[in-house]
């Protein structure tokens, strides 16, 4: 009996060791191929990076030199934009179908909408924007670009909203309805609140998701190579710069896109860090 007992403890042993490994082996997996293109990146985009980078627009084929000083700009303005239109949608849309639309059949479609949203392509959310926006303004638009990454936003913030609500206790509503808050004043106040870390965090996915996007932008922001900050011109923007310069034959124009695909991806990382770090101090010491 003794024996069949540390037989039995070695077999739950090993079988935890094994689960472990295949975790820790999985982990290695998804994490080794975003470790290695950072990696590589720094790599060839590190020795291309200086100050005319930041400071500098793009010129002319031929001339050694220059950066893209309008397209960090101008992916700033649009990524403004498009945050000022798809993040309080979203915000809504999350908080109606969590709720005040249970069960409904809008709740549903407009569930099923953002799923399908979701899985839409960039470029033919582009190309709708492109005909929704571009054509009857006859003309390319920072601002038609906003509203493509905007939309690009809704379903995720949308849906991630509705998830954090729903994680918020019965409880936390029910004690302040007893307390005689208005239904609406609970939501806004108390749920919305409790739930703001996982809201900013489904925010920042969405934010992450299309600052890097390309194929939306192409019909409507169209790009600029000079200066611009006016919503109701083409306007510059690093993922567009970093597509055209890939694409030419110039070396010096593949080394400014190393560069411009490196800060385009410390910049994401930047931004949702610091998001981060300042809603968990809030978060915090709103707790103590």
């Amino acid at each position: 009996m003794r024996d069949e007992h540390q037989l039995r403890a070695k077999l739950r042993t090993l079988a935890d060791g094994a689960a472990t490994g295949l975790a820790v082996l999985a982990t290695v997996l998804v994490v080794a191929p975003l470790v290695a293109i950072f990696v590589y990146l720094v790599y060839k985009g590190s020795v291309s990076l200086n100050w005319a980078f930041f400071t500098h627009n793009p010129v002319p084929v031929g001339e050694v030199g220059g950066g893209m000083a309008n397209a960090i700009v101008g992916s700033a303005i649009l990524l403004g934009v498009g945050s000022l239109i798809g993040i309080p949608i979203g915000i809504a849309g999350g908080i109606f179908l969590a709720e005040f639309g249970r069960g409904t059949k809008l709740a549903n479609a407009i569930r099923f909408t953002a799923d399908v949203l979701n899985g839409v392509p960039s470029i033919v959310m582009g190309i709708a924007v492109y005909s929704l926006v571009v054509v009857p303004q006859g003309h390319f638009s920072a601002f038609s670009g906003g509203v493509a990454l905007g939309i690009m936003m809704i379903p995720t913030v949308c849906r991630t909203t509705e998830e954090m609500l729903l994680m918020v206790p019965h409880a936390v509503r029910e004690a302040a309805l007893a307390l005689g808050v208005p239904n609406w004043r609970s939501v806004l106040s108390i749920t919305v609140r409790t739930a703001s870390a996982g809201i900013i965090t489904g925010c920042m996915l969405a934010f992450a998701r299309v600052a890097g996007e390309t194929a939306p932008l192409i019909f409507t922001a169209f790009g600029n190579v000079g200066w611009s900050e006016k919503l109701s011109e083409p306007i510059a923007a690093l993922p567009l710069q970093i597509y055209v310069y890939a694409l030419s034959p110039y070396d010096e124009w593949h080394r400014l896109a190393w560069a411009g695909a490196l800060v385009l991806i410390v910049l994401i990382v930047l931004a949702v860090s610091l998001v981060r770090y300042v809603t968990s101090r809030g978060v915090l010491k709103g707790a103590s």
